[in-house]
């Protein structure tokens, strides 16, 4: 036996489907789906896939649709199809097996046998080639086809049985062998024996228990009295044994029987929290994958659905996931949804390193605001909610932290923009978080519905509405005539302890808060002085004793700057600091102070591929002040603040 290393994160494997020990722990309920498949054009096709979905619809290939492991790693012939993935029966163990063929350099004619691998995290495998023809040659000696082997638990031999489709030269029936395997899952425990012989042969099984019946899905065909095979698709037999008899029906479930699309590589599963079952099966001439629901496994809908996905995948199965085992998968490959990533349960946190910028590419974030509480850096941020957005769709908020800019963690979303029951714009827009006496209070925009404040006792929150209304409006934007004038606030607290509130789209506004955080204090007022171009996002900070007003300017915009003596001004213009974001036409910043060092935090349109103006991402660089109080220009990095 050989086995394959793959560099494995040090996390506890979970208990899941079948089996749910840990299912009240956060993050190990079976939240997602794994598609283990091949594709089948090119030379480098004919290799193990992975991808992830939350949905079972909607899918993502893992590592770019890059194989996984290479086939010539694991099988003999320098290929594999059909792969086939199980949950242990203990939940926490997992078992894949996979046709051993290389058709594009051997073509049809013959394959030797199939693939068995073992894993303990969906990361590392252990292999090993079960080669009929050399292992049996008395009864498998002159083995043709070795195809779509798949695993099921046999709960009275409690014992794991490995079958699929033999057939051998000098004979057309197709018919279903098994083996046991034996413990490791490294072979047979016997020689293969006949399991089931459908009537006119039959290709591509698949096995699912319910409600004391094993169903025995296969692509079969109907032939004529002349042995002329007019009509194929996917049958299916029921057994209430594995070892049989095997009652054939001779019904098609799919729905294309009766035209000239071609199917096949059913597979079939539950979907998680429900009690639909999906029937998955390849249009492989079409270059499609289609399926169909059911919930009794004998009637399935007649409207096909089809899946999204951005790979072709051919012949392949399903298992569901928990979050924890989508991170680990995302870790070491990643192209698993943000969706499935992000925690959702209080107690569920998602850690994960910077790796360059963008800072986050598992979410589409924009609007970044940083607050610093002792050694720990807090990222605020707003959320698009998918990648080649046409419009702003924001409708949540994001928050993140870190101790070294290295290492950072993820928390259930904190605030929804339907906390606040007043903002009918229903649109979550730039946000800024401070901390005072204890609490936590996050200003956040609605474009036209005004700026609103949350608090929580918590800097990751939940957050809840303080006023019930908002702080802010349009009608104190005196100078503003259009509607989405309130919006991006910024807080500074100063260092005699009054806090500030700078905002505005067009127009720059502030003004004092009270000791409470949640009243104006006074008057609102406006910003204004020679070549400031202001558009939005205001961001103050303080350095040596001046005060920084950094904003987006002009549109697309780039970050300018001024500075002044006093909060209130006179300021000066500075300069540009900030170039247009790459493939974005917004920016807006945050700029912190973090041990030492200072940092620019900023969005941009870079997510690779659907990343742009409104599918956004954070980025991280370091700012530097010059001796003369200007501040350098900043340029913008892909390797940003990793180490």
């Amino acid at each position: 036996m050989k086995r394959i290393i793959i560099s494995c994160l040090c996390l506890t494997a979970i208990i899941l489907f079948p089996a749910f020990a840990q299912e009240k722990t956060p993050g190990n309920k079976p939240e997602g789906y794994l598609f283990a498949y091949f594709e089948g054009k090119g030379a480098d096709q004919e290799q193990l896939r992975f991808a992830v979905s939350q949905d079972a619809t909607n899918w993502f290939a893992l590592n770019g649709n890059r194989p996984i492991i290479p086939s010539s790693e694991i099988s003999q012939t320098g290929g594999i199809r059909d792969p086939h993935i199980l949950r242990g029966e203990d939940g926490k163990s997992f078992y894949m097996v996979a046709t051993d063929m290389f058709t594009i350099k051997n073509g049809w004619d013959t394959n030797p046998g199939i693939i068995l691998m073992k894993s303990d995290n969906l990361l590392d495998w252990s292999h090993s080639v079960i080669d009929l023809a050399k292992l049996y040659p008395k009864k498998f000696g002159d083995v043709k086809w070795v195809w779509a082997p798949q695993t099921i638990y046999d709960p009275k031999a409690k014992k794991y049985l490995v079958y699929f489709t033999v057939r051998l030269h000098g004979n057309n029936k197709l018919d279903f062998y098994s083996a046991y395997a034996n413990k490791d899952f490294t072979g047979f425990e016997k020689e293969p024996k006949l399991m089931f012989s459908p009537k006119y042969g039959g290709i591509d099984g698949d096995i699912i228990y319910k409600d004391g019946l094993y169903h025995f899905f296969f692509k079969g065909n109907t032939k004529d009295e002349k042995g002329r095979e007019f009509k194929n698709g996917i049958q299916q037999a029921t057994s209430k044994s594995l070892q049989g008899p095997w009652k054939e029906d001779f019904k098609y479930l799919d729905v294309y029987a009766d035209s000239t699309t071609v199917v096949e590589g059913s597979s079939v599963f539950k979907l998680n929290n429900s009690e639909e079952y999906v029937l998955m099966y390849d249009l492989y001439a079409n270059g499609r994958y289609e399926f169909q629901r059911s919930t009794d496994l004998f009637n399935f809908t007649q409207q096909t659905e089809s899946f999204t996905k951005n790979f072709h995948p051919r012949h392949g199965s399903v298992i569901s996931i928990s979050r924890k085992e989508a991170r680990r998968l995302h870790e070491k490959w990643g192209g698993v949804p943000g969706s499935l990533l992000q925690p959702v349960e209080q107690g569920d946190l998602y850690h994960f390193t910077n790796k360059g910028n963008p800072l986050l590419t598992h979410h589409y974030t924009a609007d970044p605001a940083a607050m610093v509480m002792g050694d720990t850096l807090w990222l605020y941020a707003g959320h698009d909610f998918a990648g080649g957005q046409r419009g702003y769709r924001m409708k949540d908020w994001l928050i993140f932290s870190t101790t070294d800019m290295q290492h950072w963690t993820e928390y259930p979303v904190p605030m929804k923009i339907t906390d606040f029951s007043w903002a009918k714009s229903g649109d979550a827009y730039a946000a800024h978080t401070v901390e005072r006496n204890g609490k936590y209070y996050w200003y956040i925009s609605t474009n036209w519905s005004g700026i609103g404040v949350a608090v929580s006792d918590r800097p990751e929150g939940p957050f809840k509405d303080a006023l019930g209304k908002p702080l802010l409006t349009n009608e104190d934007c005196f100078a503003s005539r259009h509607a989405w004038a309130c919006i991006d606030p910024a807080i500074f607290i100063d260092d005699d302890g009054q806090a500030w509130i700078f905002w505005g789209n067009g127009q720059c506004y502030y003004a004092k808060l009270k000791e409470n955080m949640i009243e104006i204090d006074g008057d609102v007022k406006q910003i204004d002085f020679e070549d400031f171009r202001f558009t939005e996002a205001p961001w103050i900070h303080k350095y040596n004793g001046k005060y920084y007003l950094s904003y987006a300017t002009e549109f697309p915009e780039k970050i300018a700057y001024a500075t002044a003596d006093r909060i209130e001004g006179p300021y000066t213009y500075r300069g540009i600091l900030n170039e247009i974001a790459g493939n974005s036409n917004t920016n807006h910043q945050a700029i912190v102070e973090f041990k030492g060092e200072w940092y620019f935090i900023y969005h941009n349109g870079a997510i690779n591929d659907n990343g742009g103006s409104y599918s956004r991402s954070i980025c991280i660089d370091r700012l530097h002040h010059n001796a003369d109080g200007s501040l350098k220009r900043i340029i913008m990095t892909t390797e940003g603040v990793a180490r």
